[in-house]
């Protein structure tokens, strides 16, 4: 059984490691990951009841151009599987998740462009670790820098050239996505130029310490919107967050605030929210994984409506791992937000269970 936990944890640690090989050789390498995750859920909310089954693929590849100089790239897509055979992407919810290349320059970091993860994120994935639920307080995808994000050129260096072990810093600049692109958007999904800057320290006891930060314009239509809250020029994060990871143990908290930023339902953005999000794991030898959590954003001063909770829940949640390539989990979510919450967001609670094979 010891055997079943130490090849959990090698998976979880570093999920590239038990990919599919697809070439290895002269220099260069390209694998293949990807998971399929049977899926159910259950909830009075009747967007969220029901099948939400979905198979995830990606590769991951590098190739060594001088002693100095590595390229790499990756590339993901969510493919629904709870869908009819018709519709387009848009419809069905297949989508890209990940798309950049780069070049990493030895001690002196790398450099990427294209769809990857915000550099808020940095701090928002110590909590990201629940099997169904994890909404996050301030991490939405096409939010700003704030979860994965399109356009953004990212330096990152771990180690500090060299001299620092364990400590690591990043750097991102995201472009203008907005109406008036090709690339055309909705108002809660577009973006003013922007940029962010990470860094964390991790200890030799396997305590680490994070903080990010950043600063994007906003919109014409974000600034001048037909949506019921929000103003302001631009939208500004900080989040700074500590976790613990030893030996099956894992524990984080993290705290942050966002302006202009946060959507609250379909009505527009906060103008200030306040974000608190506390996890605890325990990994058993015998492949058994209970987790615990908390999660909450306050939005301050709404207009019309004062301070309102936009994500308040209790999260219990139990996965067994027969091993590294399947397990099986039951997640449930205590929603704490109130039934007559005047901004329409969804109060029930809910459970889901599923079975994960992955490669």
């Amino acid at each position: 059984m010891k055997k079943i936990a130490l090849a959990v944890l090698a998976t979880l640690l570093a999920p590239a490691v038990h990919a599919a090989v697809i070439y290895d050789a002269d220099g260069n390498k390209l694998d293949l990951y990807g998971s399929l995750r049977a899926r159910h859920y259950f909830s009075k909310t009747t967007s969220i009841d029901g099948d939400n089954s979905f198979l995830r693929l990606g590769f991951k590849g590098q190739t060594k151009i001088n002693d100095d100089l590595t390229g790499y790239g990756q590339w993901e897509y969510n493919f629904q599987n709870n869908n009819t055979e018709g519709g387009s992407d848009s419809q069905t919810g297949n989508k890209t998740r990940l798309g950049f290349a780069g070049l990493k320059f030895n001690k002196f970091g790398s450099f990427d462009y294209g769809r990857n993860w915000g550099i808020a994120y940095d701090v928002a994935s110590i909590t990201d670790i629940a099997p169904i639920f994890d909404d996050l307080t301030y991490s939405f995808a096409d939010n700003y820098m704030n979860g994965r994000a399109t356009g953004v050129a990212t330096y990152r260096n771990n180690g500090f050239f060299g001299l620092v072990d364990g400590l690591n810093i990043g750097m991102q600049y995201q472009g203008a996505n907005d109406e008036s692109t090709a690339n055309a958007r909705g108002e809660k999904q577009s973006n003013g130029d922007g940029y962010g800057f990470s860094v964390s320290y991790t200890t030799p006891i396997d305590i680490s310490v994070l903080g990010t930060y950043t600063n994007s314009d906003r919109t014409n239509n974000q600034q001048v919107t037909s949506l019921k809250y929000g103003n302001g020029d631009r939208a500004e994060m900080w989040a700074a967050g500590v976790k613990y990871d030893h030996q099956g143990v894992y524990l984080a908290g993290l705290y942050g605030e966002t302006q202009n930023m946060t959507p609250i339902s379909s009505n527009g953005f906060a103008n200030k929210t306040q974000n608190y999000e506390v996890v605890a794991s325990y990994l058993f030898d015998f492949g058994l994984k209970p987790l615990v959590g908390y999660f909450q954003s306050k939005a301050k001063d709404v207009e019309g409506v004062g301070d309102a909770d936009l994500v308040k829940y209790y999260i219990v949640s139990t996965t067994y791992y027969f091993n590294k390539n399947m397990n099986a989990y039951v997640d449930y979510k205590i929603n704490r937000i109130d039934s007559d919450n005047q901004l329409g967001i969804a109060y029930h609670n809910q459970v889901g269970v599923g079975l994960n094979y992955q490669f």
